[in-house]
C-alpha cells in the first residue's frame, strides 16, 4: 500500500531525516537484462517497521504538492501477518544488489526496517537532492481480497504543477517497469485500482512522492497482500527475488532506451 495516506481502496545512504520455492504458475525464468549505463538509482521501500509505534510522527501533516498529507502510514500486511514494510525493504535490498552488479549507484530512502519514517516529502527530497536518474517506490497493496495483481503508478500533473517536467520520462519508466515486472514474475496485471489507464498502470496526482518528484519517478504495487494467491507469492523469498529482478530489469530497460 502506498506510503501516502488517503490513497484510494513505506551504496545505501541515510535519508534526509530518518528516525529511526515459488509456485510454478506464479514465476518463470527471467531473461538477462541488457547492460546498463552508469546511473544513480533511488529505491524507496515503502513505510517502516516502527511507524505503528509513533502515531504522533507519522500522522503529522507534510507538504504533498499543493496540499498536505500525513507524514507516513503503517502499510498493510497479509492475513498471516507478513508486513508490507518488511516486504518492501526485502525487495528493495534484492533489487539494489542486482543494480549494483550492473555498476550503478543505488541509494535507499531508508536503510533499516525498525525505524520511523522518513516522511513522504523527505523521501522525495532525498531523491531530488541526489539528482537520481530514476526513482522507484516499492509497495504492496491492501485492497479487497477478491482482486489481485500488480500495478505501476505514474505521476499525473500535481495540483501545484511542480512535477510537470518529469511526466513524460516517468511514463517511460512506468512502461518499461510494468513490462519487465510482468515478465519476471508472471504476475497478473491489476484491473481494480482507481485512476486506471490500462491493466497494470494507473496515473495519480494525490501521492506526495510523485507530486514532489523533480526526477523521473514511479510507484509499484507489487501485489495485493489481502488476496490469498498474492499473499502466498509475496511471502515466498524466491518470488521476492523475481520481483526484484523485474524491478531491476525495468530500470535498466528505461536507462538503455532513454
Amino acid at each position: 500500500m502506498v506510503s501516502d495516506a488517503s490513497a484510494p481502496a513505506g551504496t545505501s545512504a541515510s535519508p534526509v531525516s530518518a528516525t529511526g520455492t515459488p509456485s510454478p504458475e506464479r514465476s518463470s525464468p527471467t531473461p538477462a537484462a541488457p547492460s546498463a549505463p552508469p546511473a544513480v538509482v533511488v529505491l524507496d521501500p515503502g513505510h517502516n517497521g516502527g511507524n505503528a509505534s509513533a502515531p504522533e510522527v507519522i500522522n503529522r501533516p507534510v507538504p504533498a504538492g499543493g496540499f498536505t498529507k500525513p507524514c507516513n502510514t503503517t502499510g498493510t500486511s497479509t492475513d498471516a501477518g507478513y508486513a508490507e514494510h518488511e516486504f518492501t525493504f526485502d525487495v528493495a535490498q534484492r533489487a539494489a544488489a542486482l543494480l549494483r552488479q550492473q555498476g550503478m549507484t543505488v541509494l535507499l530512502t531508508r536503510t533499516e526496517d525498525s525505524g520511523v519514517g522518513p516522511c513522504v516529502d523527505e523521501r522525495a527530497a532525498f531523491a531530488n537532492h541526489t539528482a537520481a536518474d530514476v526513482v522507484v517506490s516499492i509497495h504492496a497493496d491492501g485492497a479487497a481480497a477478491g482482486v489481485e495483481g500488480f500495478h505501476v503508478i505514474e505521476p499525473a500533473l500535481a495540483p501545484d504543477g511542480g512535477n510537470a517536467a518529469i511526466l513524460d520520462a516517468s511514463h517511460k519508466v512506468a512502461t518499461e517497469l510494468g513490462t519487465a515486472f510482468a515478465a519476471a514474475t508472471q504476475q497478473t496485471l491489476a484491473t481494480y485500482p482507481g485512476a486506471l489507464e490500462e491493466p497494470g498502470l494507473t496515473r495519480r496526482d494525490d501521492l506526495a512522492g510523485l507530486n514532489l518528484a523533480r526526477v523521473p519517478a514511479v510507484f509499484i504495487e507489487c501485489a495485493n497482500m489481502r488476496n490469498a494467491d498474492d499473499a502466498a507469492a509475496v511471502s515466498d523469498p524466491a518470488w521476492r527475488q523475481s520481483a526484484a529482478q523485474g524491478i531491476a530489469q525495468g530500470v535498466v530497460a528505461y536507462l538503455v532506451a532513454r
